[in-house]
């Protein structure tokens, strides 16, 4: 599906800009927009409330397996609450009831946890993904597989692709194309991807299947399923709202829709009165400006962001609104890397000042800042001691009792300085 940033032909019947932006105005309503334009709040314990409250903000927390710190849904909740139990999150995403099922797992911006409520909004998708990704070659020679390891999962899931394997005696290898699945591996994503059974909890970080019935709320599962453009255009509603302001393509990219019809929906959404086109100083593409957004005088929060964090994940847009030229390089060979393996942006006000490497070393109970790095043009002792404030949250947060900076990166000095001078 197409997230390019290029205006599609149907721009031309969209009604002109009638008001123009500052970058400054367009990147303060962009961090508005995703909550981290203010301190975090220094009140009580955080629940499964304050979850859901911020889930429902911003959409989407991005699946990703890297766990060199902590995997990758925990790291946005932990940059807009602070220190919080895993365990909420847990309990929201992977009950032991069907009923107390706060986010489902879905292919929504890719394998991502939404808010259960949405899932209605994705069955075009799953109806789409029945067809394009039925593993014909496969069912061509053996006929009955996914019958059969569909009846595995009604009977024993939750189960994962493994136990399922151990039951029938399953074809061997898939092609490169699937990653070396084993073929019960591409017959159960197949069926997760289409809808036909669904994750219900995660054990070791592996997918438990079951059919779909036994893991949505009831609720969920009698909501009508919606015509596919008034699905679209509710996502793309629900886009412009997590971003606050942006393009056709980065507002696209949010759910992983095609640009033309996040065109369209963007017409029908200015003539109903909820999105304004606008300009943007210094963008080239026309931008698109959620009508309740707020749009504050300054922003005073700080976070560090991790590679997959719903601000920054939509590279195009993170150059663009911050004029940082931002890469991650866990695919890069380590000898070609420029800043580290798993770097966060630090985000100070309305900038991104620097970047740091991070790892959990568990074994040694450590923290490693393996390299520090500060944007061009940002001042190095505001930075310096911002990041040691996060670094020590999240130290604390993961159960380690110790922030080691390495000496490598063109901040790392004042870092060290910082992180010794924090209270003990």
């Amino acid at each position: 599906m197409s997230t390019s940033s290029t205006e599609h032909p149907h721009a031309s019947r969209a009604p002109s800009p009638a008001l123009t932006l500052t970058a400054a105005q367009a990147r303060r309503t962009a961090i508005a927009a995703q909550g981290l334009h203010r301190p975090r709040s220094a009140g009580g314990p955080i629940n499964r409330g304050h979850l859901r409250r911020l889930v429902e903000r911003i959409g989407v927390l991005q699946i990703d397996s890297v766990n060199v710190l902590a995997r990758a849904h925990y790291l946005p909740v932990f940059a807009r609450l602070g220190a919080y139990p895993t365990e909420v999150l847990d309990g929201a995403a992977w009950p032991a009831r069907a009923k107390d099922r706060q986010l489902l797992e879905s292919w929504a911006h890719v394998a991502s946890l939404i808010p259960v409520e949405l899932e209605p909004l994705l069955r075009y998708r799953q109806q789409f993904m029945a067809d394009r990704w039925r593993p014909r070659s496969l069912l061509a020679e053996h006929p009955d597989f996914l019958d059969r390891v569909l009846e595995v999962i009604g009977g024993e899931g939750p189960i994962s692709a493994g136990g399922v394997e151990k039951i029938l005696e399953a074809p061997g290898k898939g092609r490169p194309g699937w990653w070396e699945w084993s073929a019960t591996k591409r017959i159960c994503e197949y069926l997760f991807l289409s809808g036909q059974t669904a994750v219900a909890g995660r054990r070791a970080f592996e997918r438990q299947y079951d059919l779909t019935d036994r893991v949505l709320p009831a609720a969920v599962l009698a909501a009508p399923t919606p015509d596919p453009a008034d699905a679209k255009r509710e996502l793309v509603a629900m886009a412009i709202r997590h971003h606050g302001i942006g393009t056709a393509g980065d507002i696209a990219d949010y759910y992983r829709l095609r640009v033309d019809d996040t065109q369209r929906a963007l017409i029908e959404l200015v003539e109903a009165g909820a999105v304004l086109p606008v300009r943007v100083t210094g963008w080239k593409d026309k931008a698109w400006l959620d009508a309740a957004a707020a749009m504050p005088r300054k922003a005073g929060g700080q976070a560090l962001l991790c590679p997959f964090d719903p601000l920054i994940w939509h590279r195009p847009r993170t150059e663009r609104i911050f004029d940082v030229h931002y890469r991650i390089e866990i695919y890069t060979p380590q000898h070609k890397r420029v800043h580290g393996y798993y770097v966060f942006p630090l985000l100070l006000g309305d900038s991104l000042v620097g970047r740091f490497d991070l790892k959990a070393d568990r074994a040694t109970g450590r923290l490693l800042v393996q390299a520090s790095w500060l944007e061009p043009g940002a001042a190095a002792g505001p930075a310096a001691a911002a990041a040691a404030d996060e670094l020590a949250e999240m130290a604390r947060w993961l159960g380690l009792g110790e922030v080691v900076v390495m000496p490598k990166g063109d901040l790392a000095r004042e870092l060290t300085a910082a992180v010794h001078t924090l209270p003990g």
